[in-house]
């Protein structure tokens, strides 16, 4: 099965006023595409974290009256649900689609997280790429770089994270909505699996 990657349709759907109408266009465009790198990309992450790994799409269930401003895909250890565990992540905002290890404020695993990468930060200067970005929020867009936090602002961050009980620490790359490789599946899930890979030791500090 060929990935057809994204397009522009894919990321104005973001732009789609009111809730009902930009659900509707988002499960028609998107979510589509997301189950599609579920079926594609779970057995591959099962294998490289030598633990099955259940792909999650968002559903954005709660929601009311603002619609959403990203959907994505998640990849945990939980068949039931991801938002407790360190899980991976593939989504879009309007400007940018991410791919990134992901840790968010409901997972019991932040301390034991934060308190290993503290405890490995040469590891991760070393092996995490400058330009991979950090949040601690994932409801909002892009972050910083790892070479723009340095060691001493990464630490603040899993500082935080380890006493602030709605921290939370993403870490991988962004790609401008622009940027032709989206458009490329095959291109597309390589760099996906390559930005997966790096972030891996990331997901093993977790446990």
């Amino acid at each position: 099965m060929a990935f057809a990657g994204f397009t522009a349709d894919d990321f104005d759907v973001f732009a789609v006023p009111g809730l009902e109408a930009r659900m509707t266009v988002l499960i028609e465009r998107i979510r589509p595409k997301l189950n599609e790198l579920g079926e594609l990309l779970s057995p591959w992450l099962t294998e490289l974290c030598g633990e099955p790994m259940f792909p999650h799409v968002a559903k954005h269930a709660r929601r009311t009256i603002n619609p959403p401003n990203d959907t994505w895909i998640a990849f945990a250890p939980g068949k039931r649900g991801y938002k407790m565990f360190p899980h991976f992540q593939i989504g879009l905002f309007g400007s940018h689609l991410f791919i990134q290890f992901a840790i968010i404020y409901e997972s019991d695993n932040k301390s034991v997280f934060a308190e290993h990468a503290l405890g490995q930060m040469d590891e991760i200067m070393t092996n995490i790429p400058a330009d991979y970005v950090w949040s601690g929020n994932h409801m909002v867009p892009g972050g910083d770089t790892q070479g723009e936090l340095g060691r001493e602002g990464l630490a603040q961050l899993l500082t935080r994270l380890r006493s602030v009980k709605a921290s939370e620490a993403l870490c991988g790359i962004v790609i401008d909505r622009q940027d032709p490789l989206l458009q490329d599946g095959e291109a597309f899930l390589e760099k996906v699996k390559e930005t997966f890979r790096t972030v891996l030791p990331l997901y093993k500090m977790s446990f």
